[in-house]
This record gives C-alpha cells, sequence and structure tokens, in this order.
C-alpha cells in the first residue's frame, strides 16, 4: 500500500484529524497574534509595570519545555482545581498563552526599536500622528516583526502535535492510529508530512507576499 492508496482509504480519518488540527492552530493564531500584539503595545507604553512583568512571564515560560507545560496543565493544574477540561482546550490554553507571551517579545521589542529619526524626519514634511503611524511607524513594524512572527505561528501549528499525547484526534494521532493498523511507517508519516506542507506553504507564501508589500521603507 503507498501513500495515495493509503490517503484514499483513510480519508475521512485523516481529514478529522486535519480538521481538529486546523480548528486548533486556527484559534490559537487568532489568540496569540491579537492579544499578543495588544501586550507588546501596551508592554511598551507602561514598561515598568506590564513590560516588566510580560519579560519576567516570557522568560519563565522560555524556561519551560512545551510538552511539561501542557502537562502541568492538563493533570495537575486541573487536579488542583478539581476540574476536568477536554485536551482539546488544554492544548489552545497551553499553545495560546505561549504564542501570546512570544509575540508580545517581538511586537514590543519592534516599538522599542523604531528609529526616532524616522518620526522627526516625518514632523518636518508635515505628517500627523496619525499618518506617522499608519504610513510609517506600522508598515515599518510590521516588516521588521513579520518573519518571526510567520515563524512563530507555524511553530505554535507544529506544536499542536503534542495534543495527540493528551488523547486529542488531531493529525499525527490520526496517523498513529493509521500505522498501528497497517505498519506502513514510511508511507504514513510521509503523508503526515504532505499534510503540513500543504498548510505550511501558502503560510510562508503569504508572509513573503507582505513583506514585499511593505518593502518601500528601506
Amino acid at each position: 500500500m503507498n501513500t495515495i492508496e493509503i490517503i484514499i482509504k483513510y480519508r475521512e480519518d485523516f481529514l478529522i484529524g486535519l480538521s481538529v488540527t486546523i480548528q486548533m492552530t486556527i484559534i490559537i493564531w487568532i489568540v496569540g497574534v491579537t492579544i499578543g500584539s495588544i501586550l507588546g503595545i501596551l508592554g511598551t507604553k507602561y514598561s515598568r509595570s506590564i513590560g516588566l512583568l510580560s519579560k519576567i512571564v516570557s522568560f519563565l515560560l522560555g524556561g519551560i519545555p512545551v510538552l511539561v507545560f501542557l502537562y502541568w496543565l492538563h493533570y495537575p493544574f486541573q487536579n488542583i482545581l478539581n476540574i476536568q477540561i477536554d485536551g482539546f482546550y488544554t492544548t489552545i490554553l497551553t499553545l495560546s498563552i505561549l504564542n501570546i507571551f512570544l509575540v508580545a517579545e517581538q511586537v514590543r521589542n519592534a516599538v522599542e526599536q523604531f528609529p526616532r529619526d524616522y518620526i522627526d524626519s516625518a514632523e518636518v514634511c508635515g505628517f500627523n500622528s496619525n499618518e506617522i503611524i499608519r504610513k510609517i511607524q506600522f508598515p515599518y513594524i510590521l516588516r521588521q516583526i513579520l518573519p518571526a512572527i510567520i515563524f512563530i505561528q507555524v511553530v505554535m501549528m507544529h506544536s499542536t502535535l503534542f495534543a495527540s499525547l493528551i488523547s486529542v484526534d488531531e493529525l499525527f494521532r490520526i496517523a498513529s492510529r493509521v500505522n498501528s493498523e497497517i505498519y506502513k511507517p514510511v508511507e504514513v508519516y510521509s503523508t503526515l508530512a504532505i499534510f503540513f506542507l500543504l498548510i505550511t506553504l501558502p503560510i510562508t507564501g503569504f508572509a513573503y507576499w507582505l513583506r514585499k508589500r511593505y518593502a518601500f521603507i528601506k
């Protein structure tokens, strides 16, 4: 049984796993990028409170492996609170928290490092504050942080694989289940790689398009 035959025979299973992976990924992206961007901007404005707290949390999270953090939220944390949450939502919570602080750090650093000379030059040319933000700061900062933000989002998508370890039927768990039935690891995991390439390549292409779109600032 080759890769094509495996995809055809187990297409419904793979589509279910793909659907779960995409659902988790989209929620993690939206939550992480939105809240992370806001937190990064606020961290710049209130550097001694929000900014400092954000740095501390980012530092602490950076020392904890993703899988350990996921397991801690899924087992001891829920046991402490005497609650039981589906692994799907635990995964979203775990990766969203990581995404928020990773994005916040990128945004905060970019805003802090924005060249003051650009603002001074824009003011001399008669730009008001809104025009400076819209035409100068936003495009420049977006261009600076975009590669890192896109990379972070791809990593978040790949990290959803850990959800399989807490019984979430995402793509990797489905692939492992199929492999346990037919024992064709090369073909099965090649199929898994194809699925992730099909998801990742459009994202990367979109990132390049955005970089080109905002590449007028040198």
